[in-house]
């Protein structure tokens, strides 16, 4: 039977039975396809589909995590539904062994029988990503046709009404559904025939050019500002011109004889403004002429009495402004001699050099504590160093390469109780080998019990871990093993169960991980046998467990 050991569903349920976990997942209600009878134990006992993140109650059935916090939620004391017993959430721990045996179940793809492929359910979504026979959306913008994978690439090059295509007038990429658009609206270099039917095809961008030229375009006669209004083509126009002569010579005649006739009106204005100017400019000069005999008359005495009150108005002024800069002089000097300022600047600059000191003090302070700080992260990785090489050793001294593991459990009591709370339900052995280059193994024991055995006996299983040697060994692993509690009284009563490795099973594959599912017996002992006071298995809270591999046909590197 397989074991693992599960990770807690973190803030809900406390208890585990894994430590390992993985990445693998299915997508819920997909209707899958199992190539193999899906089992009833692998069915949520709440929704009856195959289990998904599967956690495992106190009575020992599984629910889906959805399902198990539908049940809390629709009931304050939620009872499972196969035999009425009360859910207790602390008891509830997520079943990663069986998760892991669900994700490695086999499914048809849903593309079947077109995709024959059979995949682990969990890489199903992974396969369905690259599967041929997946419909998939179009992945040009504004197509909606849902194509076969493998249709794809043709569906994109050759059918999809929203893939670009070049205009094969000015070489730019267009969505082939507006391309007709384009060519007509947007194209410059899209052929397009002259408005004026000339039967000419010019490109859109030169269309403008061509009508400055175009033969068969109407323009109006050169005379029209004479009086020709008449509009013809422009590849007519000379022979216009030859028939209509005398009627435009007759129009221009017209014209100038209204022209001179404009002009003499002009002259005639122009004359009579001419004397009304020169009548202003006399008026101008008499009064200039009046002007200067009024300022003669009487510009002597009153230039005189201005100039004086002026003088004297300035003499006062500049006595006035003389007395106050005096009195503004007086009062610096004043303040100069009370207020001497030079012992309080020398104050100020022994302050400032004294601040640039302890400027500088604080900045050999702050370096002087980032290498403190750098100093106590070395030995801190030191120590944490020092410690790891001395468990390495401690495990080196111990660590059998024969094939042998002989495992001391000490503590049972406490351990017991520990796993009977649900603080530590597993325990591991230090890694063994079969030789000095060969597999690398150890034990896992369950000391209240687990699965079948859970609350009545102990589980002991055989677990191959990843070694350095791997890639040289043969795989899968098929030896026989041999799991033995030791009696201590020396009577030999051991006891002992015996398996070959199954190599079909994923727990004897080379391991992808830190170690494979564990394979073993969920039912070894009994508490009721190994606790007996009449048996000798336990002395001094101490018991001894031995793996005994088979080394027969195992070929030393």
């Amino acid at each position: 039977m397989a074991c693992d050991e599960p990770a807690a569903l973190s803030g809900i349920f406390t208890r585990q039975n894994s430590a390992s976990t993985t990445s693998l997942d299915f997508e819920p209600d997909a209707g899958y396809r199992f190539v193999e009878r899906l089992e009833e134990r692998y069915k949520c006992a709440h929704c009856h589909l195959v289990l998904r993140n599967p956690h495992q109650t106190g009575c020992g059935h599984r629910f889906c995590q959805q399902c198990i916090l539908a049940l809390r939620e629709l009931n304050a004391v939620p009872t499972c539904p196969v035999d009425k017993e009360t859910i207790k959430m602390h008891e509830v721990f997520k079943d990663n062994c069986c998760k892991r045996e669900v994700l490695n179940l086999h499914v048809f793809c849903k593309n079947f029988p077109d995709c024959n492929s059979k995949v682990i359910l969990g890489r199903y979504q992974e396969h369905l990503q690259q599967c041929l026979f997946e419909s998939m959306q179009c992945t040009n913008d504004g197509c909606q046709d849902q194509i076969l994978r493998k249709d794809l690439e043709e569906h994109l090059s050759q059918h999809c009404k929203f893939r670009e295509e070049m205009c094969q007038y000015c070489n730019m990429y267009v969505v082939l559904i507006n391309i007709k658009n384009h060519e007509k609206n947007d194209c410059p270099d899209y052929p397009v025939p002259c408005l004026q039917n000339c039967s000419q095809i010019i490109l859109k961008k030169e269309i403008e050019k061509h009508h400055a030229v175009c033969p068969e375009a109407e323009v109006d006669c050169p005379y029209k500002q004479y009086g020709c209004h008449v509009k013809v083509k422009r590849g007519k126009l000379a022979e216009h011109e030859n028939s209509a002569l005398r009627e435009h010579m007759l129009q221009i005649l017209d014209k100038n004889s209204r022209l001179e006739d404009q002009i003499s009106d002009l002259y005639k204005s122009l004359e009579c403004k001419e004397i009304k100017i020169q009548q202003l400019a006399d008026a101008i000069k008499k009064c200039e002429k009046e002007f200067r005999q009024y300022t003669q008359l009487f510009g002597n005495n009153s230039n005189l009495m201005v100039s004086t009150q002026a003088l004297a108005s300035h003499l006062d002024k500049s006595a006035r402004l003389e007395s106050q800069v005096k009195q503004l002089i007086q009062m610096a000097n004043q303040q100069q001699s009370k207020l001497d300022l030079r012992p309080l600047f020398d104050t100020i600059e022994n302050m400032k050099q004294k601040i640039a000191l302890m400027e500088t003090y604080d900045q050999r302070l702050v370096v002087l504590e980032d290498q403190s700080s750098k100093h106590d992260l070395q030995i801190n990785i030191h120590k944490a160093q020092l410690n790891k090489n001395e468990e390495r050793f401690k495990l080196l001294e111990g660590t059998c390469y024969n094939g042998k593991l002989i495992w001391k459990i000490t503590d049972y009591k406490m351990k017991k109780k520990e796993a009977v709370e649900g603080r530590v339900l597993s325990i591991a052995s230090q890694p063994f080998y079969t030789s000095r280059c060969g597999y690398r193994l150890c034990a896992r024991a369950y000391l209240n019990g687990d699965g079948s055995g859970k609350g009545t006996h102990i589980s002991l299983y055989f677990v191959v871990m990843r070694g350095e040697f791997d890639s040289l060994l043969l795989w899968p692993f098929k030896q026989k093993v041999t799991l033995m509690l030791l009696d201590q009284s020396g009577k030999k009563n051991h006891i002992v169960e015996v398996f070959r490795a199954d190599p079909n099973s994923s727990s004897f594959k080379r391991p992808d991980g830190e170690m494979n599912i564990a394979s073993g017996c969920p039912r070894f002992v009994p508490h009721a046998v190994l606790e007996n006071t009449k048996n000798t298995y336990i002395r001094d809270d101490t018991l001894f467990l031995k793996v005994v591999v088979d080394l027969t046909d195992l070929e030393e590197l």
